[in-house]
């Protein structure tokens, strides 16, 4: 049995409750849990999802522009894409303008997929317990943080 004084004290700068990352942290877990179901239904994951997102914005798109969006590297994108191309969402092709660059295209099958989707901001929304202004407010919060830890990175 653990001894009270083993706990950390009120003023203890390592205290988990404290960790503002933690709660970042945990709370994507929370997401991928209320996620996983709506999308095990259209048969993506959720980095799928918001490669598909981008794509219903603007079709067409580079490797290295998805990239950019998502903020991950092509060599983690892209065994994704390959996913996406072998579940028949997306096409891959060399870009004929540019032979270095990769296209990313939806089939008609993708496009479908995006009708399927149309619930799923929706049912988010809801599992937040959110207003759709409070809700904005955070996410601007929570971009503005991500910036600012990516200038203090950068340094």
């Amino acid at each position: 049995m653990s001894d009270p004084d083993d706990f950390p004290k009120p003023d203890d700068p390592l205290r988990l409750s404290d960790f503002l990352c933690f709660a970042v942290y945990s709370a994507g877990h929370a997401f991928n849990r209320v996620y996983k179901p709506l999308l095990d239904r259209l048969g993506l994951t959720y980095p799928q999802y918001l490669v598909m997102v981008i794509l219903w914005e603007r079709d067409g798109q580079t490797v290295g522009m998805l990239c950019d969006r998502l903020r991950l590297e092509s060599s983690t994108l892209t065994p994704l894409l390959k996913r996406l191309a072998a579940s028949g969402h997306v096409t891959r092709s060399r870009d004929p303008a540019d032979e270095r660059q990769v296209r990313i295209e939806l089939t008609p099958a993708g496009r479908a997929l995006r009708e399927a989707a149309g619930e799923i901001p929706h049912c988010i929304l809801e599992a937040t317990g959110l207003k759709p202004e409070a809700l904005r407010q955070l996410q601007t919060q929570i971009l503005a943080l991500r910036d600012a830890l990516e200038s203090h990175g950068a340094k």
